[in-house]
């Protein structure tokens, strides 16, 4: 064996030579990254700038198509009901057109009797007591009740 063939199986060969073979393939992988990245970054900067460009100019109308729909939306749903109040209403005009519904609410809320009838009001307790303390109310002047209403409304918090 000559010294050639003890250089080229010696450690310190071996690992200049992996060396320049790892140099060789970072080299041809930056080589091949950087080829493909210089033919994409044109594509994708004009395919960015028309999205973006597509969201802008789409933004506006679409916030405005909904909030239009919402307010349709909202129309429509009090169009449905004044149109349930107008049923109601004529409901109650028919009502009213009988004789006998006339009769009877004025009989309940007017308090009326036909003759030889005995009618009855149950007063409520309570309710004529109320009555009593706002009649007391009246004979002061309106300052006075304001003052009054003020420190009721005072207490109960406590």
């Amino acid at each position: 064996m000559g010294v050639k063939d003890r250089d080229r199986f010696s450690t310190a060969t071996r690992i200049r030579l992996l060396g320049e073979q790892t140099a060789a393939r970072v080299y041809r992988s930056q080589t091949k990254r950087q080829a493909r990245r210089s033919r994409l970054t044109g594509r994708a900067a004009l395919l960015a700038l028309v999205l973006c460009t597509m969201v802008v100019a789409l933004a506006y109308p679409m916030r405005q198509y909904v909030s239009q729909r919402a307010e349709i939306a909202d129309l429509q749903r009090e169009q449905r009901q004044a149109r349930e109040r107008v049923e109601q209403l004529r409901d109650l005009k028919a009502r009213w057109q009988d004789d006998a519904y006339a009769e009877q609410q004025i009989r309940r809320r007017l308090h009326y009797v036909r003759p030889g009838e005995t009618g009855y009001v149950v007063v409520d307790p309570g309710a004529a007591k109320q009555s009593r303390a706002d009649l007391g109310a009246a004979g002061r002047p309106w300052y006075a009740n304001v003052w009054d209403g003020v420190d009721k409304s005072d207490a109960s918090h406590q």
